[in-house]
């Protein structure tokens, strides 16, 4: 990869997704959703140049019952769930505990992220989903069910970067995808940031309250 597809940071991969939606969706009726937690760090800036108010959207994989790290799926905070093809091999009851096991955790997030309170009413706007990049997209499909389910008039998921395949639904259930970079050989997300560290819950509320602060409206 040449140097114009190096991020430095979520900050740079934000400001430049920003500046992509700017033309389109500055100072329209839009509504920013970051998907924890490096989402948040890049939607901020999305929000910051569309002058959008900003709130978070939670999220979780559903984990493979044999192997943690591997994802059957995923739920959003609405109990939209997407199953890929490896839930298929599993009874309902199993995949039942699952999904209630990260709804829990979601509404631990929610607690955390937005003190409880709901989602910002999204009827009649345009949406804006905002993650730092799609691997296989499962966890933005029950993100963006919960937005249509939500009256959002427009959803448009936007990342820095994907790889050149992704589940389908994504481009099936959206109503616009904004992707900057889609290397050919891309294995991990990361591989496309200079600096990709993880973010702790503390450092997603300080990106919200400093939002906030800045005069921009968080809305949670």
């Amino acid at each position: 990869m040449n140097k114009s597809e190096i991020f430095v940071n979520r900050k740079d991969a934000g400001i430049r997704l920003g500046k992509i939606l700017e033309p389109r969706f500055k100072d329209q009726d839009v509504l920013v959703l970051g998907i924890p937690r490096g989402g948040v760090e890049v939607a901020y800036h999305v929000a910051q140049i569309l002058q959008a108010p900003l709130s978070v959207l939670i999220t979780k994989k559903l984990p493979h019952p044999l192997q943690e790290e591997l994802a059957i799926g995923a739920a959003a905070e609405d109990g939209s769930v997407f199953l890929t093809s490896l839930a298929h091999n599993w009874d309902s009851d199993t995949i039942k505990n699952i999904v209630n096991k990260q709804l829990d955790e979601i509404k631990s997030r929610i607690q955390r992220f937005r003190k409880g309170r709901p989602l910002p009413d999204m009827r009649g706007k345009t949406v804006i989903i905002v993650d730092d990049g799609i691997a296989t997209g499962s966890t933005l499909v029950p993100a963006i069910k919960l937005c249509k389910a939500w009256k959002a008039a427009f959803v448009i998921v936007a990342a820095p970067v994907s790889g050149r395949r992704y589940v389908s639904e994504i481009n099936s259930l959206a109503d616009q995808v904004v992707i900057e970079l889609q290397p050919s050989n891309l294995s991990a997300v990361g591989e496309v940031y200079n600096d990709f560290s993880n973010l702790e819950d503390i450092d997603v509320l300080k990106i919200l309250d400093d939002y906030t602060k800045n005069s921009h409206r968080v809305l949670h």
